[in-house]
């Protein structure tokens, strides 16, 4: 979920804008910060040469190059050197995302930049810089939330390394969030995270199963599949309280404002209580509760909604394509080509399984 997201790849692009007085400091920060990540790196090779290294981690960077061979090999992602190296940053994140959304909407504020188009946070490698804009923008009114993000893509600009803050996850998560942040260098559409985010989902949900599916994986995959379910019945009950807040909030012209602020005060709080139970049919586990404690607000919610909103289509484009990886990328393309309105009918359209409208067919 939010916690392992992808944070696309402003960074690299900054080091060329760094002439534009306005947002000069933000982009300095975003150069200089990748800058220090990509001087700690070291090749995993001779991080799995040194004797000092400890048998959890040279596991997991095992794991990493399996993964990595895998990506390029069945998955036909990018073979480049992004996740063929290794840095410890010495924090719990790599950056910090600020996401905003104004009180009765789930419709996320955007930043717009040179070269990337209009992105729906801004992303800090200071978790401080991160807090001090969360807090301009509540005296602003609007419901804001600070997310740690434990990796991010550079678009393949630069070869984005394995970090301290992800390469401890189970191994099937692990594979997850490779291929997910593969799949944001294979397409990229300016001005669409939700196109983006629920691509690069697809791509991941796929490329696991198919990893998993491997001989001598079956304790990997049992552990990966209880998380799995964990994971989305969470989603599920997100995205049912997106819906009924969507609801309240297209009622805003027939209440006053307070009557609004009521029922989503309300609907937020039926959340909770609604976790509280799949909790307990958990066992107990605990995984979420970080994500439901901290500003769980409509921003919160919105930016959750990117990552999943459109991945049955894209899986549903997949198969259409008879299951192969590079007509899938080709065909997903030839998608992000056509004007917005034109792109969520045909997602919408594929979602429902129904004949594609603008001649659109996979090749």
């Amino acid at each position: 979920m939010i916690q392992r997201s992808a944070l696309l790849g402003f960074m690299l692009t900054s080091a060329f804008l760094l002439n534009a007085c306005s947002t000069g400091a933000y982009f300095w920060q975003a150069t200089t910060g990748h800058l220090k990540v990509l001087a700690a790196a070291e090749n995993i090779n001779e991080v799995l040469a040194r004797s000092d290294v400890s048998d959890r981690l040279r596991t997991q960077l095992e794991y990493v190059q399996d993964i990595r061979e895998f990506s390029v090999g069945r998955l036909g992602l990018p073979d480049n050197q992004s996740y063929r190296s290794y840095a410890d940053l010495n924090r719990a994140f790599a950056v910090w995302n600020v996401v905003a959304s104004p009180a009765d909407s789930l419709t996320l504020e955007t930043w717009c930049f040179p070269l990337l188009g209009c992105i729906s946070y801004k992303g800090f490698y200071s978790e401080s810089n991160a807090v001090a804009l969360a807090e301009s923008l509540r005296k602003q009114g609007l419901d804001v939330a600070v997310l740690g993000v434990p990796a991010y893509s550079t678009l393949g600009f630069t070869p984005d390394p394995v970090l301290n803050t992800f390469v401890n996850y189970p191994a099937g998560e692990l594979a997850r969030l490779v291929f997910h942040e593969l799949a944001h260098q294979v397409v990229y559409i300016a001005d669409d995270t939700m196109f983006n985010e629920s691509f690069a989902t697809a791509v991941e949900e796929l490329g696991v199963v198919a990893w998993l599916a491997q001989p001598g994986r079956e304790g990997l995959k049992a552990q990966y599949e209880v998380f799995d379910s964990r994971r989305n019945s969470f989603r599920l009950l997100l995205a049912q309280a997106r819906d009924d807040l969507e609801v309240i909030y297209e009622s805003r012209n027939s209440l006053d404002r307070k009557q609004l602020l009521d029922l989503k005060d309300q609907r937020f709080k039926q959340l909770l209580a609604d976790y509280a139970k799949l909790k307990q049919s958990w066992g107990g586990w605990t995984g979420y509760d970080r994500f439901m404690a901290e500003d769980l607000n409509n921003a919160k919610l919105g930016v959750s909604g990117l990552y999943t909103q459109y991945v049955p289509a894209f899986k549903a484009l997949h198969k259409l394509c008879g299951q192969s990886f590079p007509r899938f990328y080709a065909a997903t393309e030839v998608l992000g080509e056509f004007p917005r309105e034109q792109r969520e009918i045909l997602l919408a359209e594929l979602q429902r399984a129904e004949p594609l409208s603008f001649g659109f067919k996979c090749l």
